[in-house]
């Protein structure tokens, strides 16, 4: 072995070229057969690739594990060919990935043990070799688990000193490890600089990492790689045809990157360091010409049989750097997706600490009860013993518990035999995960209660995301003022008094932090001062004092439906420093001198006090600019806001509608200027008076909504213009980074291919290309829907970062979506800390401008509020001012005043506020889920029509316009029912069969049942008001046990069932039932079934 890197001999795996070419055949065997013999990835069954040997011993043989090495090689084997990517090859056609408000699950119907089925998101029956049942049983006795500690199932992570040399030379990739929520084998790294992630594919190549972790991985040569899967690659046929496009926005990753040179401590703690190819010092020349691949990554040479275009190719490649390398492999192989290996961790997941689940314990009572007349080895095995511990997340794996580990009162449950523990969600931590178990070792802390009931559920989802929702300690609570409170009187003094000014707030009806406020004042026939007024919070917040301390490590405030995690305490954001109308509040103020072009003539920025003179809601706003309201109405009628101060409601109407036409001179304005608007439906529940709800409907947004949004927009803009000139090394900003260019591709190819022209060159172009098709499909608002949910899907994450971290890259300040070089978060201070930072920074631009004015006699007299030039904050920034003796030192003192942060310290805000912005969103999009649940749980099942997305032999995925989400509906190996696939014309035909099939084709397990994939009733059902499904169909879910109660008229009235046979193309709409899984006996899903008829029921 070669050990130019380093590296020590036992802690790298050198393949060898044999290996490949088995690999490849038994691939290539794998892909024959599988095209007879696919099994449903939703059932969670194993390939047909997997040889019978195998099967057999993963089925048949004995639980303890040989400590053999060919029992190893099995093992791992097994583990690998769980990959449903090489389970079949049968084609299928789809549009790009989309899941909407959801994170991507399967939502199938996965086989039991004893025959039955059971709904599971992501099943992984692992075969080990001597075991007598899959490991999905949930139970191995304490002498199987010492079974496993006889010998290493996993590579060693390799030294700290070795992935140092690596990482310095360029020679590794650090890396955020994703995994695929279809299929758990499936992760991807994303590497800063290649359009492309690197696949994880399989256990052992995952090496015991984690969702969420950090870690270091090893790119596999060329020869390795595996074809591209989608519209682009050929092997576009299985579920991963979703998986492989998604994982990355589902899991809300697409833009985080690791950048900088670091050094490992010595407990692995890493500095984030540049990423960089490992190079594969184990192959020679020679066994890279036996693979007839050409190792661009590692530099290596071809042989003389190449072609001359390779090696052209290889000697440009040399050229560049190893990032570059890889990145310039996968824009020349489009088709091939690299692969890697786990070679080390350098950070653990905080999600290894948030881990919810479910016990199983029916087979460790059986194991108690078959030894239950040897009480003496019950008693001393009890410690010993375990269960295991089933993630409702699917990219987490099982997870082994130690009874003698779990609390106590859970623990005297379990000798009591009480089986409800299995209905509870746990609350449990990942706490080892050793080379030599298949497993990791976890731990429980508590429970939630029962899985089927919202409040659990609710607090489930804030520990999974680490949400703060404990009470405010008495240390932050000491930093507010006291009550009553009055602004003090030297604040009337120093800032600039707008109480005069017909100000106003536009909001939701239920809203009670009010951060912004709108005025307008016109000033000639075409010219308007426009004002924007956000809460002055940054007052009451102090640099590093405990409130502001709490509030950074909190973020965000975090809104789940019907309840608010705060991110301040009520006293400050709802009341001092919310605008609330008719009293006196503390802002900070923008104005605007703006022509009848939307053009920006002067401006001015400030602190100041004003009055708002009402409340308005959207809808007041709305009925303001249709003229649905007048005055009367607004004076007289109930439910109206009521007006405070000197104004009438004839000022604030005309006020409304004048900023109205100005912000749709701005939108216009900015629109042309290529940002994007991808607008769609968003599903709004309607709860009852105890929060739970009871219907839903497809809300869109107002004009009132926009009219608000391009003035806070315009805010944004204008303050990180500000700080990013006056601190170029300490202004906190926000970024979009241009889309992911191949999904963007191949959404363009999907719509030319359904006759859709789509430019996507620019953000420019894209718009104008959207508008185009939004007039072409105008009698098609489903359809438009869901393209506009797909064109959002290439569209990258936008987030924080301190303006040092990219100082030599300004091309990558930019926000795509916006079409602005140059923007951040201003206008939200009462719910985002990132906007207090922003205030700090802006105020202490503002002190240090009055000071350099002041030491230059530059400063006019009108009590502190009026200068004669804005040399920093005014439409033209002094350059000079700023680099000057006088102006430098303003702007130090002005920074240390206002507690700015150092670079380094402000890009570690930056790091924490994307974290817990992420968090936050998955909990909202985790609530709006189990909303989604808990209203189908009430309904018992929801008809609707659905739009066929993707289609193909084995499942299809369609839209649900109704509660705008995608799933998936199986339908191959189901009992009575014949499946026909015309791959030429991308046909699916699907027809009852009087067929009697007792097994699969595979063997390991029954046929679906038809109930699974379609509810069939017979026409003459159609005719009663209720309806029910066949005791037949009933086992075929394990929630389902009750027959569907009665359908609600609403729901039956407008959709017909579908008749056999069933013809389905692409984009075909068809009728389906919604139904909720899970929530006693399993993680929550929605699952969808065919809505058919026939005779023959």
């Amino acid at each position: 072995m070669r050990r130019g890197s380093g590296v020590a001999e036992q802690s790298v795996i050198v393949e060898r070229v044999e290996d490949t070419d088995k690999e490849k055949k038994k691939k290539r065997r794998s892909n024959r057969r599988s095209k007879h013999n696919s099994v449903t990835e939703a059932r969670g069954e194993s390939s047909d690739s997997l040889k019978s040997e195998v099967k057999t011993k993963g089925l048949t043989s004995s639980m303890s594990c040989s400590s053999s090495k060919q029992q190893g090689l099995e093992l791992e084997m097994a583990l690998n060919e769980q990959s449903p990517d090489r389970a079949s090859d049968v084609a299928f056609s789809s549009m790009p990935t989309m899941h909407i408000n959801e994170q991507a699950g399967s939502g199938c119907v996965d086989s039991g043990v004893d025959g039955g089925t059971f709904p599971q998101s992501c099943p992984e029956p692992i075969p080990y070799a001597g075991s007598s049942k899959m490991c999905m049983d949930g139970f191995l006795s304490s002498h199987q688990v010492e079974g496993f500690a006889r010998k290493k199932l996993f590579d060693p992570y390799w030294p700290v000193e070795a992935v140092n040399e690596a990482l310095e030379k360029g020679e590794a990739f650090k890396a955020l490890f994703r995994v695929n929520a279809h299929n758990r084998l499936e992760a991807y790294c994303k590497v800063d600089g290649v359009p492309t992630d690197v696949l994880i594919n399989g256990v052992t190549s995952q090496n015991r990492a984690v969702e969420g972790d950090i870690v270091v991985i090893k790119v596999d040569p060329l020869g390795l790689w595996t074809k591209m899967k989608g519209p682009n690659g050929s092997s576009n046929n299985s579920a991963q045809v979703e998986a492989c496009n998604s994982v990355q926005e589902d899991n809300g990753v697409s833009s985080n990157s690791y950048k900088g040179k670091g050094k490992v401590d010595a407990d692995c703690e890493y500095d984030d360091c540049r990423s960089g190819v490992l190079l594969e010092k184990g192959y020679d020349e020679t066994e890279v010409t036996r693979t007839a691949a050409y190792d661009v990554v590692n530099g290596h040479h071809q042989s003389s049989s190449d072609s001359s275009y390779m090696d052209l190719f290889s000697g440009q490649i040399e050229r560049l750097n190893s990032v570059e390398r890889l990145a310039a492999m996968t824009s020349q192989f489009p088709l091939k997706r690299p692969t890697g290996r786990v070679v080390a961790l350098v950070e653990k997941s905080l999600q290894r600490d948030a881990i919810v689940g479910f016990l199983n314990i029916k087979q460790w009572f059986s194991h108690r009860v078959l030894h239950r007349k040897n009480a003496k080895k019950i008693s001393a095995t009890f410690d010993h013993d375990y269960v295991t511990l089933t993630p409702v997340d699917p990219r987490f794996p099982k997870m082994i518990v130690f009874v003698r580990e779990l609390p106590d009162c859970i623990k005297k449950r379990l000798e009591d035999r009480d089986l409800a523990i299995e209905m509870e969600l746990l609350a449990a931590q990942i706490e080892d995960w050793s080379a030599e178990s298949p497993f990791p070792r976890a731990r429980v802390s508590h429970s939630f209660g029962r899985g089927g009931e919202l409040e659990p559920q609710m607090n489930a989802i804030l520990y999974q995301n680490a949400i703060h929702c404990t009470d405010f300690p008495p240390q932050v609570l000491s930093c507010l003022p006291n009550i009553p409170w009055d602004i003090p009187p030297e604040e009337y003094q120093t800032r600039r008094d707008l109480r005069g000014l017909c100000i106003f707030t536009i909001d939701s009806s239920t809203a009670s932090d009010l951060d912004d406020a709108l005025s307008v004042e016109k000033l000639s026939k075409d010219s308007f001062r426009v004002g924007v007024h956000i809460a002055d919070v940054s007052y009451f917040v102090l640099s590093n004092t405990a409130l502001d301390i709490e509030a950074r490590v909190r973020s965000t405030s975090v809104y789940m439906m019907q309840r608010k995690i705060q991110m301040l305490p009520s006293l400050l954001s709802k009341q001092l420093g919310s605008l609330n109308p008719g009293v006196d509040r503390l802002a900070f103020s923008m104005f605007w001198e703006l022509n009848s072009m939307g053009d920006v003539l002067d401006r001015w920025i400030g602190r100041t006090v004003l009055r708002s003179c009402c409340k308005l809601s959207y809808k007041h706003a709305q009925d303001i600019i249709k003229e649905i309201t007048d005055v009367e109405k607004f004076s007289s009628l109930e439910g109206y806001p009521q007006l405070h101060g000197q104004f009438e409601w004839t000022d604030v109407i005309e006020s409304v509608k004048c900023l109205y036409e100005i912000s749709k001179t701005l939108k216009e304005k900015r629109l042309n200027d290529g940002a994007l608007q991808l607008e769609s439906s968003k599903v709004v529940y309607l709860v009852d008076e105890d929060g739970v709800p009871y219907d839903s409907m497809l809300s869109e947004r107002m004009d009132s909504n926009f009219l608000v949004e391009e003035f806070m927009l315009l805010a944004n803009m204008t303050a990180a213009e500000v700080i990013s000139k006056a601190f170029p090394d300490s202004a906190l900003l926000r970024r979009h980074p241009e889309p992911n260019l191949r999904k963007l591709k191949e959404f363009e190819a999907f719509c030319h291919k359904h006759g859709l022209a789509l430019d996507t060159s620019s953000s420019s172009q894209f718009r104008q290309s959207l508008e185009k098709i939004r007039e072409k499909l105008k009698d098609d608002s489903f359809l438009f829907d869901i393209l506009m949910c797909y064109a959002s899907k290439p569209m990258q994450l936008a987030n924080y970062f301190c303006s040092s971290e990219l100082k030599d890259r300004l091309n990558d300040w930019g926000h795509y979506g916006l079409a602005v070089p140059i923007y951040t978060h201003f206008t939200s201070p009462l719910r985002r800390y990132p906007d207090i930072v922003v205030h700090r920074t802006l105020a202490a631009v503002i002190e240090a401008e009055e000071l350099y004015l002041k030491h230059r006699g530059l400063l006019k007299s009108n009590k502190g509020k009026e200068v004669s030039r804005r040399c920093f904050t005014g439409i033209y920034f002094d350059k000079e001012a700023a680099a000057s003796t006088e102006g430098k030192e303003a702007l130090s003192s002005a920074a240390l005043k206002h507690g700015i942060p150092s670079p380094e310290v402000l890009a570690d805000v930056a790091a924490c506020c994307n974290k817990r912005k992420l968090a936050s969103r998955h909990a909202e999009d985790a609530c709006e889920k189990l909303y989604m649940w808990v209203l189908l749980k009430k309904k018992e099942i929801l008809l609707s029509d659905a739009r066929v997305l993707g289609l193909g032999a084995r499942f299809m995925s369609v839209y649900i316009q109704k509660l705008a989400i995608e799933r998936r509906i199986y339908y191959d190996e189901v009992e009575g029912l014949t499946v026909e696939w015309l791959e030429s014309t991308s046909t699916l035909v699907l027809n009852l069969s009087g067929q009697k099939r007792l097994f699969n084709r595979g063997g390991l397990g029954n046929y679906m049942a038809l109930g699974n994939v379609a509810w069939v009733l017979n026409p003459y059902d159609l005719s009663l008001e209720t309806g029910s499904i066949d005791d037949s169909d009933a086992p075929c879910m394990k929630n389902s046990e009750v027959p569907f109660p009665d359908l609600e008229p609403t729901s039956k009235s407008w959709i017909d069932p579908g008749t056999f046979p069933l013809t389905v193309r692409l984009l075909s709409t068809i009728p389906v039932a919604l139904y909720a899984i899970g929530g006693d006996d399993g993680p929550l899903e929605i699952g969808v079934r065919l809505y058919m008829s026939s005779y023959l029921k």
